[in-house]
């Protein structure tokens, strides 16, 4: 699947040193097409009020879409 971008995404892994939790909403910002590897593409992630906290570069098989059936929840920005 293509996503367009700006569009809202779920991070399908952790990524530690970017104290990012499997669960956590990012905007895509970029997509990296590639011939021989998986798809990629930038994310920024924000914080509750805004601020970006983490661009980070992933596989499109660690997304997926926003679904209808969820929820935002809050959590602290810490490490894991």
């Amino acid at each position: 699947m293509k996503y367009e971008l700006f569009t809202e995404v779920v991070l399908l892994k952790d990524i530690p040193e970017k104290k990012l939790k499997k669960g956590d909403v990012a905007t895509i910002v970029e997509y990296h097409k590639s011939d021989t590897d998986e798809t990629g593409y930038s994310l920024e992630v924000f914080n509750a009020v805004g601020d970006t906290i983490a661009v980070v570069t992933v596989a499109e098989s660690e997304i997926e879409a926003l679904k209808e059936s969820e929820v935002f929840s809050v959590r602290s920005l810490e490490a894991i």
